[in-house]
């Protein structure tokens, strides 16, 4: 049995990238979730053009719902995310950067950060870095939807999630116990991995910031973005108008519970 240790800090290519959607969509719904979305853009949406950017777009599975309804591109730092993003949505364009630093040279008028990869930042200096580069690639009335992780206060460590999944030639298990240092969130994510191939263990390290939601809330604001909350659902709906540029961001925040098994991507 071969195994594989990675490190997202030090690595931007997940050994396990090929399996993730095995396991997200045996707990998640994205179609659900992309439905929510357009109902969320409809309803907060001030501009008039179609263009989507979703910025952290892992292996493209949300807009592979989306780029019925929208003029689509995906950006992510992770090459195996990509490559499969790529493969599954052949004519969307997709750009290998930073959240915090990248520029594409246009604007879109509708930005999201989905699967709570704002946490990956791990710093509020840094949340505030990637929120005012999406507020640059806003057009006028644009819309940004950010998904955060867990605060401090729904962060419950240290506790054990584990996921499986048993398809006719596939089995995996992931496993993982989480672990909370001063306001970061980490832990190791073990992948028990199974195929006609053989079997491979592969473990990922992750670290998350953990942000109180006064917190991001004052980020926004000090970014010159005005945010109010509507906690209802799953999510919690919240709308952000940026007075100086007449952008309309609204930001879906999880209610504070730790679903088991789920971690971020």
């Amino acid at each position: 049995m071969k195994k594989n240790l990675w490190n997202r800090a030090e690595s931007r290519s997940s050994p396990a990238a090929r399996y993730d959607d095995s396991i997200y969509l045996s707990i998640k719904d994205y179609g659900a979730e992309s439905k929510k979305l357009m109902a969320c853009i409809r309803e907060h949406r001030r501009s008039t053009g179609n263009r989507l950017l979703d910025v952290a777009c892992d292996t493209g599975l949300h807009l592979s719902h989306l780029k019925a309804h929208f003029e689509v591109e995906g950006l992510d730092l992770d090459e195996a995310m990509l490559t499969i993003a790529r493969q599954r949505n052949p004519s969307v364009a997709f750009h290998r950067a930073d959240m915090t630093e990248f520029s594409l040279g246009r604007t879109f008028d509708i930005v999201t950060c989905l699967l709570s990869a704002i946490g990956y930042v791990k710093t509020l200096d840094e949340v505030r870095r990637a929120v005012q580069c999406m507020a640059r690639h806003l057009a006028p009335g644009g819309l940004v939807i950010i998904e955060p992780w867990f605060t401090p206060d729904t962060w419950h460590a240290p506790s054990v999630h584990a996921v499986l999944v048993d398809e006719p030639d596939l089995k995996i298990a992931r496993i993982n116990t989480s672990f909370v240092a001063g306001r970061l969130s980490y832990f190791d994510l073990h992948y028990l991995l199974g195929t006609l191939e053989g079997t491979e263990h592969v473990v990922e390290h992750h670290e998350l910031g953990l942000f109180p939601t006064d917190e991001m809330t004052k980020v926004l604001t000090d970014s010159g973005f005005e945010v109010t909350y509507d906690a209802e659902g799953l999510m919690i709906s919240c709308t952000v108008n940026q007075n100086t540029s007449h952008h309309n961001a609204s930001c879906l925040i999880k209610h504070g519970i730790l679903i088991p098994g789920k971690a971020p991507r």
